[in-house]
C-alpha cells in the first residue's frame, strides 16, 4: 500500500513562498500522474496542479503563474513550489495520484497559511 507523507507548510505572509513536498513509497511512482490538491476550511477539497509521469503539467486557474508542481521520481518525491503566496491559498495540502475513482489512502497533509 502506498504512503504519502506531505511536508513543507507553515506561515508565511502575502506575497511570500514556500515549497511543499510529498514522499511516497511503493514502486509505481514513476508511471502515475501525481497532483496536489487543497482543502480550506469548509470548502470541498480541490485539485491544484497536476504532473504527469513525463512531466506534462496542469494547473488550476487559480494558482496559474505563481505555482510549479515538479517531481523526482528517483527520490519517489513531487514538489510544489508556491510563489506570490494570498490569503486565499491558506488550505491544507496534500499530495495523491490524479484518479478520482481510486485514490491512495491520504496523507495527514501540509498547513499553509497566508496572512496578509
Amino acid at each position: 500500500q502506498v504512503q504519502l507523507v506531505e511536508s513543507g507548510g507553515g506561515l508565511v505572509q502575502a506575497g511570500g513562498s514556500l515549497r511543499l513536498s510529498c514522499a511516497a513509497s511503493g514502486s509505481i511512482f514513476s508511471i502515475v500522474t501525481m497532483a496536489w490538491y487543497r482543502q480550506a476550511p469548509g470548502k470541498q477539497r480541490e485539485l491544484v496542479a497536476l504532473i504527469t509521469s513525463g512531466g506534462s503539467t496542469n494547473y488550476a486557474d487559480s494558482v496559474k503563474g505563481r505555482f510549479t508542481i515538479s517531481r523526482d521520481n528517483a527520490e519517489k518525491t513531487v514538489y510544489l513550489q508556491m510563489n506570490s503566496l494570498k490569503p486565499e491559498d491558506t488550505a491544507v495540502y496534500y499530495c495523491n495520484k490524479f484518479n478520482p475513482v481510486n485514490y491512495w489512502p491520504w496523507g495527514q497533509g501540509t498547513q499553509v497559511t497566508v496572512s496578509s
